[in-house]
């Protein structure tokens, strides 16, 4: 089951060595989103954790929440080569939208991706995001309200 939990030192070394394939440029690496976690670390609203499944870390993401506008952006979520196509990254998706929307602090969960990953768009699109026709540093913006039903809401 996945599930998500704090980086710490027990898992940080995992976190870290966990790589995408050479050359592909569709997310950042690890090392670098704990970078940036770090340097945004006194706006208080940026978080990075280890997806696991069960008690194996399978993955990573950067969350970045803006409470006044009511948002949450899934900023950074990576698998390595090894865990991809088992469905993690959509179980994770649907989970952080699940859990958002059971907050009630946020009113939509934005996310994008490198036009080049269609994958990625496909799952976002299959969770129920919608493209928002913006484009933020070449990656396509996706949002999901929470004012309508959502994929979660027949489940």
């Amino acid at each position: 089951m996945v599930n998500f939990r704090r980086i710490t030192e027990e898992n940080f070394d995992a976190i870290i060595k966990m790589k995408r394939p050479d050359g592909e440029g569709y997310v950042a690496s690890n090392a670098y989103s704990l970078a940036q976690a770090w340097l945004y670390r006194d706006a208080n609203d940026v978080y990075p954790f280890a997806i696991y499944d069960d008690e194996e870390p399978v993955g990573f993401m950067l969350l970045d929440e803006d409470l006044e506008e009511r948002s949450l952006v899934i900023w950074r979520i990576m698998f390595p080569v090894e865990h991809q196509n088992k469905g993690f990254g959509t179980k994770a998706i649907e989970k952080i939208v699940q859990m958002a929307k059971e907050s009630g602090k946020y009113d939509f969960v934005i996310i994008d991706y490198v036009p080049e990953n269609k994958i990625a768009g496909h799952v976002y699109e299959k969770v129920g995001f919608k493209p928002t026709g913006e484009i933020n540093n070449g990656e396509i913006v996706m949002r999901l309200d929470f004012k309508g039903a959502t994929p979660l809401d027949n489940n």
